[in-house]
């Protein structure tokens, strides 16, 4: 008896952002004597015209001095000439899953990534809504509280779908914990942080940055288990990712 189950990820991205430019115009008298002339009204990195007389040529534009992250419990910030307040955010779906034949003896498992960045706000939450894999009517029971299928381990042979968003060693070896990269500060949700533990509930949070961050992998784990009368067919389901900034 063969079945499957193809399910596909989707990530809908909504930002709405207010911005207010002022500008004014300022003129200062080039600083100057009888040996040189600054054709700048600042002295830094950061000038873009050559100054120079008989004797020297000053080249200002040598680039960034000072570039990066810097951040603690209370604060972050962004160094550099190039860096932007426009606030930026992204999200990637790396690819659908499609599960292999399932089978009450075992579980099934398959994986895919998505990555996030965000630029100049507070922070972001990923929230996951969908349903449980079905074929008619039957439905493969969500790993939640109040289902039949309850979050925890894999239990072959029984009623399962869950997801969690760690490295797993059962039932087999597969999943990746998060890669924040160099400037990534997101995390996993608690309920979805456990090794070896599955859970499954539409509309939950299941990873979050607090803070301005740059690129971060998650690699989400899908798990399913059916009891050995499970009719035979396709099993379909579909997951929508919401990515939404906080400021």
């Amino acid at each position: 008896m063969s079945k499957r189950l193809k399910n596909g990820l989707a990530a809908f991205l909504a930002i709405a952002c207010s911005l207010i430019i002022s500008s004014s115009h300022l003129y200062a008298t080039p600083s100057q004597s009888s040996n040189y002339r600054f054709n700048e009204s600042a002295i830094g990195s950061g000038g873009l015209i050559q100054s120079s007389s008989a004797n020297y040529q000053g080249r200002d534009s040598i680039g960034d001095i000072g570039i990066g992250s810097s951040a603690s419990s209370s604060y972050q910030i962004a160094a550099g000439s190039t860096t932007t307040n426009d606030p930026a955010l992204s999200v990637s779906v790396n690819g659908t899953i499609n599960f292999n034949a399932f089978s009450s003896a075992a579980a099934t498992t398959a994986t895919t990534t998505f990555t996030v960045l965000n630029y100049t706000t507070y922070g972001y939450i990923v929230q996951i809504v969908g349903n449980a894999p079905s074929n008619g009517a039957t439905t493969i029971d969500a790993m939640n509280p109040s289902g039949p299928s309850f979050p925890g381990a894999s239990v072959a042979g029984t009623s399962q779908f869950g997801i969690n968003l760690v490295a797993n060693t059962s039932p087999v070896s597969v999943g990746a914990n998060l890669n924040n990269g160099q400037f990534g500060y997101g995390a996993v949700a608690g309920n979805y942080g456990t090794s070896n533990s599955y859970r499954y509930v539409s509309g939950e949070t299941v990873a979050l940055a607090t803070r301005n961050s740059g690129v971060t992998t998650y690699t989400i784990t899908y798990m399913v288990n059916v009891p050995a009368l499970t009719p035979g067919g396709i099993y379909n389901s579909n997951q929508t990712l919401i990515v939404t900034g906080t400021y």
